[in-house]
């Protein structure tokens, strides 16, 4: 499959990719510490740390697509409102507590509360739930299309260009980019939006032309489905990118008030991105491929130069969110996994470094593996959200805090739980769907075994306050 392009369109993507690799290795490398190639000195300002942070995390834009095209108005209620909720949950508890603790990485928190153990299996799930791997897929995928070139060799195109900078310029080139990146995934969905209305129809066409379980609040999803991404919606509270900012923000303000701020601008994103997807299933009711709903639509309806300034804007919104997490992959595998291994402070980032080309191998492998966004998505975030969010969010309240043992046994048993309910229902297939025991999706079991234990620590904690 392969779109229609002018030499203008052509042009119009070519010359954005030039101007990301120009502006992320013109970064100055003079702060070659870790404070400076990890948290940019600590000098991120509110519009950078806006624009960085609303860029970084929205990048699953083909996802977006599909999920709007199968689901209508549920993917806002599935992949919108929830992270609204965990997202303002973030800004009011832990942003300032996370700027105060002038920290570098998630893993550092849980070693200076739980210990080295602890740490280091956090940080393997760390860099499982930030595997870049989804991103590259996508725009392995918008590339292909483009070009006519092979889904691998698409791939490794844009894996190369996302990493070339990271090198140098550590998170502050990452930001920099970021800040152009932003700009562009605004416009590129605001220039579709009047030829959808022209093309198609107002608002009274979606109403009147979409199936009737796209314009309900469910999308015909079971409420156990439902719950499981609103769930999932937490993510926004373990994501090492929403904690990297706020360590390298200015000022604990600017954290809280920039990822307020950041909440603003992703509900006008997601309206821009709901809209088109709505747009696409009325125009294209008979898709046999959904993650194409936003290329083809486009595709069919906008003129040259327009049509190439929409594929930059997708291609930037998941570009920003690849090098993002490559370079969060890459820090957690030197700073946080090899360091603490070893026994040996990574000084010149030499490990962070290495990190971005094993990221990159990684990726590229589960990539080739896994044809599906969502399904990456639900299967990174079934496993490695319920042991994070009781160990990070406990590590910010001394309250909340049990010994390490508890938080330890909490973290692998809710991780192996939800792995091993997982696996069953992948060997145990009906109709193509899979069957989970007692009929619950894996996150459940793997929550309520995590609490469970961590309960039972926090309890003797408590009785043992009360005895003395």
């Amino acid at each position: 499959m392969r779109v229609s392009f002018s030499i203008y369109d052509y042009a119009v993507i070519i010359l954005y990719f030039a101007i990301s690799i120009v502006i992320g290795l013109r970064v100055k490398s003079a702060d070659k510490t870790n404070e400076g190639y990890l948290v940019a000195s600590r000098r991120i300002t509110l519009p950078a740390f806006v624009a960085t942070l609303v860029s970084t995390f929205y990048g699953g834009i083909l996802g977006v697509g599909e999920f709007t095209y199968n689901y209508g108005f549920s993917s806002w209620i599935m992949n919108a409102f929830p992270y609204y909720f965990f997202i303002t949950i973030f800004a009011f508890f832990l942003a300032k507590k996370i700027r105060k603790s002038s920290l570098y990485t998630i893993p550092d928190k849980l070693d200076l509360v739980y210990g080295k153990e602890v740490s280091i299996l956090g940080a393997f799930l760390v860099f499982l739930l930030v595997t870049p791997a989804p991103y590259l897929l996508m725009l392995g995928i918008i590339l292909q299309v483009i070009t006519g070139w092979s889904i691998q060799v698409s791939i490794l195109v844009c894996l190369l260009l996302s990493i070339v900078y990271l090198f140098k310029g550590g998170l502050k080139a990452d930001v920099n980019v970021n800040i152009f990146e932003f700009v562009m995934m605004y416009v590129g969905f605001a220039v579709i939006l009047p030829f959808c209305f022209s093309k198609i129809g107002g608002f009274g066409v979606l109403a009147d032309k979409l199936p009737a379980g796209h314009l309900t609040l469910t999308g015909d999803n079971s409420l156990s489905y439902i719950l499981v991404w609103f769930l999932i919606g937490s993510w926004s509270l373990v994501d090492p990118t929403f904690h990297q900012r706020c360590y390298a923000a200015e000022s604990q303000s600017t954290a809280k008030k920039g990822v307020l701020i950041s909440l603003m601008f992703w509900f006008i994103f997601d309206f821009f991105t709901i809209t088109v997807g709505l747009y696409a299933r009325v125009f294209l009711p008979d898709l046999k491929e959904p993650p194409m709903a936003y290329p083809l639509l486009a595709d069919s309806i906008l003129p040259i130069i327009i049509k190439g300034v929409f594929f930059t804007g997708m291609i930037a919104t998941v570009m920003s969110t690849l090098h993002s997490y490559i370079f969060v992959s890459a820090t957690t595998f030197g700073n946080d996994i090899v360091s603490r291994i070893r026994n040996q402070k990574d000084v010149l980032n030499r490990f962070s470094k290495i990190g971005i080309i094993v990221t990159a191998i990684i990726s590229l492998i589960i990539s080739f593996y896994f044809p599906s966004v969502v399904q990456i998505w639900y299967l990174i975030g079934t496993l490695c959200i319920p042991p994070l969010l009781i160990s990070i969010i406990t590590s910010y309240f001394e309250k909340l805090q049990v010994k390490s043992f508890y938080i330890f046994s909490s973290m692998l048993a809710s991780f192996i739980i939800s792995l091993s309910s997982f696996l069953i229902g992948q060997f145990n297939m009906v109709d193509g769907n899979p069957v989970y025991p007692n009929g619950w999706e894996p996150m459940y079991p793997g929550l309520i075994a995590g609490l469970g234990i961590y309960f039972i620590g926090l309890l003797g904690k408590n009785l043992n306050k009360a005895k003395v």
